[in-house]
C-alpha cells in the first residue's frame, strides 16, 4: 500500500511539474508542434481567462511574443492568457483557404484549456505582419465565438470569401509600410483594409473618430463602424512596418471595459 501511494504520488509530481515547465521560454508540445504561453501576473488560479491568441511575425517564433514589450504588457500581462503558437519554418500557410494552420491554431487552444480555465467568451486572435495575414485566415475559416480580431500591418485580399467571422475586427496600419504596402481602395481610399468585414458585417458609413495616441510620438486617425454583423476599427498612423507601443492590449482593455458598461 505504501509502495502505491509512494508511486501514486511520483506520478502526481511529475505531472505538474511538466505543467509548470510548460510556459514562457519552455514550449508547449503540441503533437509534432508546439507553442507558448504566458500566465497573467494577477491570475487568482481559479476564474476563467480571457485569452489572447498571437500569431508571430515571419522568422520569429513564440518564445519572443511572451517577452514582447509591445504585447505581452498591461492587461494582457496582468490579465490574459498569452497564446503563441510556433509556426512550421517559422512562418505561417494564410495564402489558401483550409490551411492546416487554422487547425493547429484551434488546437492550441484546445490544449491551453485542458491545462487552465479560459473563458470561451472573450478569445481574441491577434498577429503581426505574416502573422496578421494568419489571424485573418483564422477568423476567416473558424472565427465563430471569438470576439475580436487584432490585426497589425497585414491583411488578406479583400475579395476573399470568408465562412466564418469574429464578433468585431480591429486593424492597424501604417500609411509609409514599406513590407507589406498599405491596401488603398480605389480612389486612394484609407478604409480599404476592412471593407472585406464592413460588407461582411453589412456596415454604413464609417464615422471619423478623430486622432488619439497611446504614445506621444505617434497619433492614429481612427475609423469605426457599428454594424449589423459587428463593430469595425481602422486605425491608420503615417509611420512603417512596426507594432505600435501598447495599441494590442488597449484594444483588448476597451472591448472588455465596454462590456462592464453594458
Amino acid at each position: 500500500m505504501i509502495r502505491l501511494l509512494v508511486c501514486c504520488a511520483a506520478a502526481f509530481l511529475a505531472l505538474t511539474s511538466t505543467a509548470a515547465a510548460c510556459e514562457g521560454q519552455v514550449a508547449c508540445p503540441l503533437g509534432d508542434r508546439s507553442y507558448h504561453l504566458r500566465v497573467p501576473d494577477n491570475w487568482d488560479g481559479q476564474s476563467a481567462l480571457p485569452v489572447l491568441l498571437h500569431f508571430h511575425g515571419w522568422a520569429r517564433q513564440g518564445d519572443l511574443i511572451v517577452r514582447h514589450d509591445r504585447i505581452a504588457t498591461k492587461i494582457v500581462a496582468d490579465e490574459v492568457l498569452l497564446l503563441a503558437p510556433n509556426g512550421l519554418n517559422k512562418t505561417w500557410s494564410f495564402q489558401r483557404a483550409a490551411s492546416p494552420d487554422t487547425a493547429f491554431a484551434r488546437a492550441v487552444i484546445e490544449d491551453a484549456a485542458s491545462r487552465y480555465s479560459i473563458d470561451r467568451e472573450r478569445i481574441f486572435v491577434s498577429g503581426y505582419s505574416w502573422g496578421a495575414r494568419m489571424a485573418w485566415r483564422f477568423v476567416c475559416e473558424d472565427g465563430d465565438g471569438i470576439a475580436a480580431l487584432l490585426a497589425v500591418a497585414g491583411t488578406l485580399p479583400q475579395d476573399i470569401s470568408c465562412a466564418t467571422q469574429p464578433a468585431q475586427v480591429r486593424q492597424v496600419f501604417g500609411l509609409d509600410d514599406q513590407v507589406l504596402p498599405f491596401p488603398f481602395g480605389p480612389g486612394g481610399d484609407q478604409t480599404y483594409p476592412v471593407a472585406l468585414w464592413r460588407e461582411a458585417f453589412a456596415c454604413g458609413t464609417g464615422r471619423d473618430d478623430g486622432p488619439w495616441a497611446a504614445r506621444s510620438f505617434l497619433t492614429f486617425q481612427r475609423t469605426s463602424w457599428d454594424c449589423p454583423g459587428g463593430a469595425v476599427v481602422l486605425d491608420v498612423h503615417p509611420g512603417g512596418h512596426f507594432i505600435p507601443h501598447d495599441w494590442i492590449p488597449l484594444q483588448i482593455a476597451e472591448i472588455l471595459a465596454a462590456e462592464q458598461g453594458d
